[in-house]
């Protein structure tokens, strides 16, 4: 029988039900070291959290976090609260011994999330924090891809995330439309983004960028929160790449794209499909011009192996499952990626789109980080 090892689940919203999800399936696809047990969840609304960790299954509920972090059983606390909240928890986690896994953005200002990050690298212990869609098989073949050479030396970089959550000027006020708790639009969905483009084409020298709120007050409170922004950006290597994030684009739910341009090929990847790669090689024989589908369910491609036969296709779900085991795969030694670190360069990267936005000018990431 293999080890167990107590998860603490600090949020009991979208992200903790979907963290849930992930350790509960991840033996299930994955031979692993140590099981995953669910200890505790925590939520400021009682009868909320109680009812959700019924339905996780998680073994006991707090209305105190950080009760939870100071619980023996607990030795890996997964943060799962609005963004403003998570320096706090991850550092008093950190204090107590505890790995952390931390959902995306590490905090709402790169000074936050830089600090937290050099405490994890002297506590010394595993951490991470969750951009899940590097687990999705087409992503992380993208990522390999471009790594061997696939479409030559990279040029350009381009990432959109549309949705329409809001677009109804109507939509209550909540935390997602305070900055100093939900962060930027910029930071939350251009995370993911950014992460993606950190990871597969390098770091982001400096950017030039424009925010927009078309609805500034709601429930009488004041927005301050950017509804749509895009950045133009230049990497360290030379290549330059794009940028959008909207919260305002009827009927897009969820639509995220990636796409990058070599000196001899394209590979793109939308959302929308996650379980494709599309891939132009310019190489090839001109009759065949155009980009073909790439399915990425064979075996042979990252993650597939562990799911389905192939056609059968993978979901949202998936990433967090496959975010679980890469991450318990590595217990209790680490290292775990992508670290708290990672969420800090991140981070950096936001925070000048967001400065070059109020400001009108190019940025430097270094303005930030130095």
């Amino acid at each position: 029988m293999a080890d167990e090892v107590g998860i603490g689940i600090v949020g009991y919203g979208l992200m903790g039900r979907a963290h849930a999800y992930g350790y509960t399936l991840a033996p299930r696809v994955r031979d692993l070291p140590v099981v995953p047990r669910l200890q505790s969840i925590s939520g400021r609304d009682e009868g909320a959290v109680a009812a959700a960790a019924g339905r996780y299954g998680v073994a006991t509920w707090t209305t105190d976090w950080r009760e939870l972090v100071a619980r023996d059983d607990v030795e890996i606390v997964d943060v799962c609260t609005p963004p403003g909240t998570h320096a706090e928890i991850v550092e008093a986690s950190l204090g107590a011994g505890k790995a952390v896994l931390c959902e995306k953005p590490l905090a709402v200002d790169y000074a936050s999330a830089r600090r937290v990050a050099d405490l994890a690298e002297r506590t010394n212990r595993p951490n991470a924090v969750g951009f899940n869609y590097r687990r999705l098989p087409a992503v992380s073949l993208l990522k390999e891809l471009v790594a061997e050479g696939a479409i030559g030396e990279v040029r350009l970089w381009r990432a959109s995330w549309l949705s329409d959550e809001f677009l109804d000027p109507d939509v209550p006020f909540d935390w997602r439309f305070e900055r100093a708790l939900g962060g930027t639009s910029i930071a939350d969905l251009g995370a993911h983004l950014v992460d993606l483009a950190l990871w597969i084409v390098g770091d982001v020298a400096e950017v030039a960028a424009q925010s927009e709120t078309f609805t500034d007050v709601r429930s009488g409170r004041a927005v301050d929160v950017d509804e749509a922004s895009s950045a133009l950006v230049r990497f360290a290597d030379g290549a330059r790449g794009t940028f959008e994030m909207a919260r305002v684009c009827p009927r897009r739910p969820c639509d995220f794209t990636v796409e990058v341009n070599g000196s001899r090929g394209t590979l793109r990847f939308d959302y929308a499909r996650l379980n494709e790669l599309w891939y132009g090689d310019a190489g090839e024989d001109g009759r065949l011009y155009g980009t073909r589908r790439i399915r990425a369910e064979a075996p042979t491609h990252p993650y597939a192996a562990d799911w389905w036969p192939i056609g059968q296709g993978v979901g949202y779900g998936t990433s967090f499952v496959n975010q679980a085991a890469d991450l318990l795969e590595r217990w209790p030694a680490g290292p775990w990626e992508p670290d708290l670190l990672q969420g800090a360069r991140v981070q950096a990267v936001c925070e000048a789109m967001e400065r070059a936005a109020v400001e009108r000018r190019w940025v430097e990431v270094a303005e930030v980080t130095g």
